[in-house]
């Protein structure tokens, strides 16, 4: 169970607005003028850090798996990959050797990203800012978010990536000339003169399906992963700065433990569910670009 108990927590001044804002803040850095020329450094890192964690503990299962009683890893590993590898048979109806370990890499990506919003809202951010002030900085500026997923930018990069798989998918399986007639003849069908009239329509609803895609996947789980970060900052406001000598923080802190407890069971939820809507989205997606209308 995870509970934030922030007595005594650092602020960053300005009150509970301001431990909101601190808190929503990413670690930053600013490569030319504009919001465009702007990275997100804390984002980066611990999906670096995370993809290099996947593929190491993968990697080394997959290396040193016997065919005899599986260790208790290489069991979780086997059940892991036995699920998703279901789910596509299920999902996808082409031949591919890259849909599974996509798929695969997506799922525990994601819930590994998701899954960073577990950790108390304080416990890493204060310990870079402790580092911060050690080393002579400023701690109201030692800015950090853990969970990538919960950045805009993390979830709309990942979309992306599989509306170009989605295009990809659909030249390889259809061949360029029949990708480019099916935008122009489909959902629509028509012969003759009306299927000229028609086209302009079917081209414009092709570009809107594909752009709404990615567009959907990134803000469906940027803001479930968003709204979960800034409840679990809400709750852990209840005891800010409280002073233990005071009574209403004896009052807060079971309230504070209870409303920690439920939204921990609950959101557990919520991240592995995203993670698998956007594995299984990814997937049908794929299948459907592989599929002839």
């Amino acid at each position: 169970m995870i509970v934030e108990n922030t007595a005594h927590a650092p602020e960053s001044g300005g009150g509970a607005t301001g431990y909101i804002t601190h808190h929503l803040h990413h670690l930053q850095w600013q490569i030319g003028e504009g919001k465009f020329m702007t990275i997100n450094l804390d984002s980066v890192f611990f999906t670096l850090v995370l993809s290099a964690i996947f593929l190491f503990f993968f990697l080394r299962t997959a290396r040193k798996a016997t065919a005899g009683v599986p260790g208790k890893f290489q069991a979780f590993v086997e059940m892991v990959v036995g699920f998703v590898d279901s789910m596509v048979r299920e999902t996808f109806h082409g031949r591919s050797k890259l849909i599974a370990p996509l798929a695969l890499t997506i799922f525990c990506l994601v819930f590994m990203m998701n899954f960073l919003d577990m950790i108390p809202v304080d416990w890493v951010p204060g310990l870079w800012t402790k580092g911060h002030e050690l080393a002579g900085h400023d701690p109201h500026h030692a800015y950090l978010r853990i969970v990538p997923t919960a950045d805009l930018n993390t979830t709309l990069g990942l979309s992306l990536m599989v509306f170009l798989l989605i295009q990809i998918f659909g030249i390889s399986h259809k061949g360029v000339g029949t990708f480019v007639k099916e935008a122009f003849t489909a959902p629509f069908h028509a012969h003759g003169f009306m299927k000229i009239v028609l086209a302009p329509v079917n081209l414009l609803l092709r570009i809107i399906e594909e752009l709404v895609r990615p567009l959907s996947l990134s803000l469906r789980l940027f803001g479930n992963m968003y709204a979960g970060e800034l409840i679990f900052i809400l709750i852990a406001l209840m005891t800010l700065n409280a002073a233990f000598s005071s009574w209403m923080t004896y009052a807060m802190l079971p309230i504070q433990f209870v409303a920690g407890f439920v939204w921990t069971a609950f959101h557990i939820l919520v991240i592995t569910l995203q993670a698998f809507i956007f594995m299984m989205l990814t997937i049908v997606y794929l299948s459907m670009a592989a599929e002839s209308h």
